[in-house]
């Protein structure tokens, strides 16, 4: 199971993320439900790094699947607008048929 945790400040808003874990839908490689997840990801740090002025600490483990992006200081209302739709998406898979591979958690940092 894929393990998401997003962090929120005192005032909900989304300013980071982690994500650990293979979903374990299929055989590694051939996992849509994972291959899904990281194309999300992948898309919101590339859309955060291209589209705001924000500044992030980002972390990638070459080795596993597991990353990790915090944004310094008060994310931008364009950082929160990417932020909310990768909520959004991975939701909706933990909400749709692939509940049983994602978890989605919620932690105010």
């Amino acid at each position: 199971m894929t393990e998401v945790t997003f962090y929120q400040n005192a005032d909900s808003q989304c300013v980071g993320f982690d994500v650990k874990g293979h979903a374990g839908y299929a055989q590694e490689g051939e996992d849509i439900v994972c291959a899904a997840i990281s194309a999300l990801v992948i898309n919101a740090v590339n859309s955060i790094d291209a589209f705001t002025q924000d500044h992030f600490d980002l972390k990638v483990d070459e080795n596993s699947p597991d990353i990790h992006l915090l944004v310094e200081g008060t994310p931008s209302k364009e950082c929160r607008l990417l932020l909310d739709s990768l909520i959004l998406g991975l939701q909706r898979m933990e909400d749709g048929q692939y509940t049983e591979f994602i978890d989605i958690i919620f932690e105010e940092v």
